[in-house]
């Protein structure tokens, strides 16, 4: 049931989802292909730049206090390093802070709701969400039009990322720019890449070792394809906790306690593990699995472990274009 539901979702994503726009340029490395763009939010350069400054901007969260770049931070690849991140007014935080590199490519996109497969409405989960409450900004969504239109700047770059609608500010049109800019988060230098784009020189012998390791022991069964998820939701070991995982959307028994496979990407600077943000370390996480804990020696996870390290794009989490904004509209940024 859970794979059909799955392809159900993945074929009506595609129903609404064009190949990008030609004209935008994805600077991706030869033979990648750029993620798939919605019919209604096509790519642009002035709709990424806006998005960008929106990801960094406080403003979107009820005090003032949080952006998206608070939970999502460009040296952890755009995760977190809590277990769990508390939301406005110290609300406790649920799951832990997933990385968003490659995140165009995912659905669905959370720990564990097989509909959210599209980020323009993903936005409204830590915007607007109440389980948990992360930004607080439930039923305020005209208080974010106002805030941002009273920006001169913000007019100015609506205008530029929206001329089709005049430039209308709302929380919509907002997250079809967060999600733009979301799309360009690209990873695909790391060495592993390297090394499978023809630099034998890539990685090292015991990355080449536990990336044997890596697929004979099985991992592949779930971390598979070129961001190393099947997007499906598992249990990977005895339910623990109160949190039901995907059963809260699905009402299924067979989904108690499973969670999708997160992607391996930049896993090493990713941490903590797991939904919850229960393992501080990546033996650990591998050895939550209950299936590891019953197949794998302490050698084959060293292994394993250098490979997985191949995985991290230190570009990626350098690169200034996915980094706060330094000007607006051509001013210096204040504060």
């Amino acid at each position: 049931m859970r794979r059909a539901l799955a392809a159900a979702l993945l074929a009506a994503a595609a129903a609404v989802c064009i190949a990008a726009a030609p004209s935008f340029d994805w600077r991706l490395p030869r033979g990648v292909s750029p993620p798939p763009v919605p019919v209604d939010n096509p790519m642009s350069a002035a709709k990424v730049e806006l998005g960008r400054r929106l990801f960094y901007d406080a403003d979107l969260s009820i005090d003032g206090t949080l952006s998206c770049a608070s939970c999502h931070e460009q040296h952890r690849a755009f995760a977190e390093g809590n277990p769990t991140r508390p939301g406005v007014g110290g609300a406790p935080g649920r799951r832990n802070i997933m990385g968003l590199a490659n995140v165009g490519y995912f659905a669905p996109l959370t720990w564990a709701d097989p509909g959210q497969t599209s980020l323009e409405g993903q936005v409204a989960v830590p915007v607007t969400g109440l389980h948990p409450v992360e930004m607080g900004m439930h039923g305020q969504e005209a208080e974010i039009t106002r805030r941002l239109a009273s920006d001169a700047c913000y007019r100015t770059m609506f205008a530029a990322a929206f001329p089709e609608t005049k430039g209308e500010i709302s929380f919509a049109s907002a997250s079809k720019a967060i999600a733009a800019f979301e799309r360009t988060l690209l990873s695909w230098r790391s060495p592993y890449d390297r090394y499978a784009r023809g630099d034998r020189r890539a990685l090292p012998d015991d990355a080449l070792r536990g990336q044997v390791t890596f697929r004979e022991k099985g991992c592949v069964s779930c971390h598979t394809g070129p961001n190393f998820t099947d997007g499906r939701f598992h249990a990977i070991s005895e339910p623990r906790g109160a949190d039901d995982g995907a059963f809260e959307k699905t009402g299924a028994p067979a989904d108690r306690g499973t969670f999708r496979t997160p992607s391996l990407r930049n896993v090493d600077l990713t941490g903590p593990y797991l939904h919850d943000g229960a393992a501080k370390t990546l033996r650990v996480a591998i050895f939550s699995h209950d299936s590891a804990a019953a197949t794998l020696s302490q050698d084959d996870v060293t292994e394993i472990e250098a490979f997985l390290a191949s995985l991290s794009d230190m570009q990626f989490v350098k690169d200034e274009r996915f980094s706060l904004p330094k000007t607006f509209c051509g001013k210096p940024r204040q504060g």
